[in-house]
């Protein structure tokens, strides 16, 4: 049986803890696009681990699948593994030798053209950690994938082919001295070499390397459970988000079959689980018709820090949820729940299920709203329009709730969904009614014993 664990919203929605809290019943669990730039942080015994690129199910002592959508830096990934081994934990990941390898040069040129971008306010709120720019290689037929730096006269046939490229592209373009960059071997072809077919030696020597479709195919023929685990979230999905504010991948449910060499059938045959947020962060610019307050630098139009109410309390949901990005560390947009961004989510992955995460931040507050819909143009609409353009002039019509006591995360873990305030049900069952999709779990506090586990979908 199959799980895909989907983002609903812009990422940072608590994916890798509801991932760990269903890996009791996974076997496997596969990342399916993304990066390093995927920063996720697990909470296990007390111990509290920051992953980047390691599929979250390592921590449970399962077996973890970087998938053929999957960018993956080497340098990321032998030092997440090496520090979880010095924890006392014993890690195996497999990476799909279709996946593509972030190279030195393109975290150098994902930093400049995020630079660039900045200048004119179109910055995508990339982490630099050269994600787009290596996805931009595989579309274009010149990246350098896994299976390459297994063997050396290919690895060193690629690298002659593209680097010459990039280098021009960074002096040429950008006017960058490479040999003053802080790591000047990014552009320079032996060093590139000789640092990556090591890779390749350690990627052989640990027998990490697999064809991942045939490998998942044979351990759900062998009676395994298997977990698609997906990054970011779906509003940056580079099909369906706002584009151009968005990954360089598809989070959404499709994505798990593409990026990892199953069928279609597989993963809608299992179940997928859409992950919510209790209220709504982005980091980055692009539309945010909930948004309460702003930062500085990513909300479109917005110079200055205000000291209106809604500020206050953009603050508050912040401080209160430590919404500040896993990998930058940058402050996150605040909003409120936004009910047409969840309609477009819901359809575009065919949520089977739910998992509704914070709503322990929101607790104490006299009042909880949400978008329940947009105006465009004078007209209400249910849904995300097609362009960002258009989202940007949404203005979201809220939806007020009374606000619900503090509670005690872990005592109402354990005695279950009626131990929730009756207020704060009610905003989980609007939730569900609205998406026509039930709450298989509801986080109530940032430990794996603080989910109210409803459903069990393995």
């Amino acid at each position: 049986m199959t799980v895909t664990i989907v983002g609903s919203q812009l990422g940072d929605e608590g994916k890798g803890g509801i991932v760990d809290l269903y890996g009791d019943d996974a076997d496997v669990v596969a990342r399916y696009q993304g990066g390093d730039n995927a920063g996720h942080t697990v909470v296990h015994e007390g111990e509290e681990y920051k992953l980047s690129l390691v599929p979250s199910g390592a921590i449970r002592g399962k077996v973890g699948v970087l998938g053929n959508g999957c960018v993956v830096n080497p340098r990321t990934l032998f030092d997440e593994l090496d520090t979880l081994q010095e924890r006392g934990l014993d890690p195996d990941v497999r990476v799909a030798e279709r996946a593509h390898v972030i190279l030195p040069y393109h975290r150098v040129l994902d930093g400049i053209e995020e630079e660039v971008k900045s200048e004119s306010g179109d910055e995508v709120g990339t982490t630099g950690r050269g994600i787009g720019p290596t996805y931009e290689d595989k579309a274009g037929r010149r990246g350098v994938r896994v299976g390459d730096l297994l063997d050396s006269e290919v690895l060193r046939e690629r690298l002659e082919y593209v680097v010459p490229q990039k280098r021009a592209l960074a002096e040429d373009v950008y006017g960058l001295d490479v040999s003053e960059l802080e790591d000047p071997d990014a552009f320079d072809v032996d060093a590139l070499y000789e640092e990556f077919r090591e890779v390749g030696r350690r990627f052989e020597a640990e027998e990490m390397t697999v064809n991942a479709g045939a490998f998942l195919t044979d351990a759900m023929a062998d009676g395994r459970n298997v977990m698609f685990e997906g990054a970011q979230g779906t509003i940056i999905d580079i099909d369906h988000g706002n584009y151009p504010y968005v990954t360089s991948s598809n989070p959404t449910a499709g994505g798990a079959a593409v990026g990892t060499g199953v069928s279609p059938g597989v993963v809608g045959g299992g179940e997928v689980i859409g992950i919510v947020k209790g209220y709504l962060t982005r980091v980055g610019s692009g539309p945010l018709p909930t948004e309460l307050g702003g930062v500085v630098g990513d909300t479109p139009g917005y110079d200055e820090q205000g000291e209106g109410d809604d500020e206050e309390l953009a603050h508050y949901i912040r401080e209160e949820g430590g919404e500040y990005g896993t990998v930058t560390g940058r402050p996150r947009r605040v909003g409120w729940l936004d009910m047409p961004m969840l309609r477009h989510a819901t359809r575009v992955s065919g949520f089977t299920g739910l998992a509704i995460n914070h709503l322990d931040v929101l607790a104490g507050l006299d009042e909880v709203s949400v978008g329940h819909t947009y105006t465009l143009d004078g007209e209400e609409r249910e849904s995300m329009p097609a362009t960002t353009e258009q989202w940007a002039r949404c203005e979201a019509n809220l939806r007020t709730f009374d606000g619900w006591e503090a509670f005690d995360p872990s005592e109402t873990a354990a005695e279950g969904y009626e131990a929730l305030p009756e207020n704060a049900r009610a905003y989980v069952e609007y939730i569900e009614d609205e998406l026509d999709t039930p709450a298989y779990a509801i986080g109530v506090g940032p430990g794996r014993g603080e989910t109210i586990i409803r459903e069990r979908p393995f």
